[in-house]
């Protein structure tokens, strides 16, 4: 995670943009929103991260391969590039990591007893619902 963090905040493109939301006047006046730019090819990312990462970036991720992150939460260009930037680490940091292996669960003798009797008596309860041949 390490190298290919420090890669992408070395390669990220900000740019200042005209902002919404909190600071008034302030707003119209100042491009305090951040929209951060990354080439995802630049990053050397494993075949599989770079997979599990489409999946999680999703309609932030360009047909170019380029992952677009704006942060237009607080008033200022800092705080906003700060922001965008720990999104950006978040989400790398989901894509590296591989997903846990699933542990198949094992039902014990009793249980499977146990279900196998409920399945049969709930048949029974199906069984009878049919048409009564007299």
């Amino acid at each position: 995670m390490g190298r290919i963090a420090d890669t992408a905040l070395e390669i990220a493109e900000e740019k200042f943009i005209a902002s919404s939301g909190p600071g008034g006047q302030n707003v119209n006046k100042v491009a305090t929103a951040v929209q951060l730019r990354v080439d995802v090819f630049k990053l050397g990312m494993p075949p599989e991260a770079f997979e599990r990462l489409k999946e999680v970036a999703g309609s932030k991720l360009t047909k170019g391969g380029e992952i677009v992150l704006t942060a237009n939460e607080y008033r200022t260009q800092e705080q906003n590039r700060e922001a965008a930037r720990e999104r950006l680490l978040a989400l790398l940091s989901e894509a590296l990591t591989p997903p846990r292996k699933r542990k198949k669960s094992r039902v014990n003798r009793v249980g499977k007893v146990k279900r196998l009797k409920a399945k049969k008596a709930r048949g029974e309860v199906k069984a009878k619902r049919g048409k009564i041949d007299w």
